[in-house]
């Protein structure tokens, strides 16, 4: 009986760390994720995996605002995420802007399609939502594809070349993979800062309880209309810096970028992950384009692998991974 007494308490014990460690990291999760993402080389087979999980776990980050947090299905993000990249990428390719320029013009395009995108957009609500979004992103695709002088059309947009970034005196070669990670890692630094930020705003809660009850944020006096449509561009500006770095780490902008299932990826990888949680757009990143790179050595056929994987994790895990592990801590 005392063994059994003194088992419990282990356990408890052990429960109660466990709580007060994911505690400490909620209230440090800034701190903790960007210690993480330190790391990350060392994590994967190759630097240039890095890379790409971190540019897509900063647009998975940005997808997160308007899906996770405010509860906004959008499948038009691709648009916002290839209009970044091409905004960044036709100024250095065609006009010979400097790279610290091109950056900024990327984000700033992206956000411009957000507020047209949003003004739209925001007028529906669920499916119809998600239907005008990728109506429009597909009208930006086909723009896109029939301007060969600008973008370059079906080849993609060529001769992105940013081979060294000159920092206050400090030369970085970014044809060095693990140079170019921590160039980006520094920016991605500040966008994660950014977006935590948000979240702890009273606007961030204003959006949590757009997604748990429209009718009562309304009923408490907030404007629906103009929440959501912040949201939606904030979200934009987000998923366009992440384009802005791809291009740069690519050195092209293929037009793939537009494409329909680039909004299906950065949704999988979102629920992967866990919608409306800060760690989930990472985990989620990290977890997809590491499936993505093992299966497809063993298979040319990875998106049946990679999607069955997904239906069985969503059956049973539905909250994702950093969801479903909050949830299990909790219990």
């Amino acid at each position: 009986m005392a063994s059994e007494t003194s088992a419990a308490r282990g356990a408890t014990g052990s429960a109660g760390g466990l709580k007060g460690l994911v505690a400490l990291v909620t209230r440090h999760r800034v701190l903790c994720a960007l210690v993480v993402l330190a790391l990350l080389p060392f994590l994967t087979p190759y630097e240039a995996l890095a890379v790409n999980i971190l540019i897509f776990g900063l647009y998975a980050m940005g997808f997160n605002l308007i899906f996770g947090y405010a509860g906004m299905l959008s499948f038009g993000h691709a648009a916002l995420f290839g209009l970044g990249a091409y905004g960044c990428g036709v100024p250095i390719a065609k006009f010979g802007v400097p790279w610290f320029l091109a950056l900024p013009m990327g984000i700033a395009i992206a956000g411009l399609a957000s507020v047209v995108i949003g003004w739209f957009a925001i007028r529906s609500r669920g499916i119809y939502f998600a239907m005008i979004t990728l109506a429009l992103s597909q009208v930006v695709y086909y723009t896109t594809y029939q301007w060969v002088s600008l973008t370059g059309g079906e080849d993609g947009l060529r001769g992105v070349n940013v081979p060294a970034i000159d920092i206050f005196g400090l030369h970085f070669d970014m044809l060095n993979p693990t140079t170019k990670y921590y160039v980006l890692f520094v920016f991605a630094a500040v966008a994660i800062a950014l977006f935590s930020r948000i979240l702890n705003s009273p606007f961030g809660a204003v959006l949590e309880a757009l997604r748990e009850n429209e009718k009562r944020a309304m009923a408490c006096g907030y404007d629906i209309a103009r929440t959501r449509w912040l949201a939606f561009i904030l979200s934009g500006l987000f998923s366009g810096f992440a384009g802005a770095l791809y291009a740069i780490h690519l050195s092209v902008v293929p037009i793939e970028t537009l494409n329909y299932f680039n909004s299906a990826e950065v949704l999988m990888i979102t629920l992967l992950g866990g919608m409306g949680t800060f760690f989930g757009a990472f985990i989620g990143a990290y977890v997809y384009i590491m499936l993505q790179d093992v299966v497809t050595v063993v298979t040319v056929h990875w998106q049946l692998v990679i999607g069955t994987l997904f239906v069985v994790l969503i059956l049973f895990f539905p909250r994702g991974i950093w969801g479903s592990f909050l949830k299990w801590v909790r219990a």
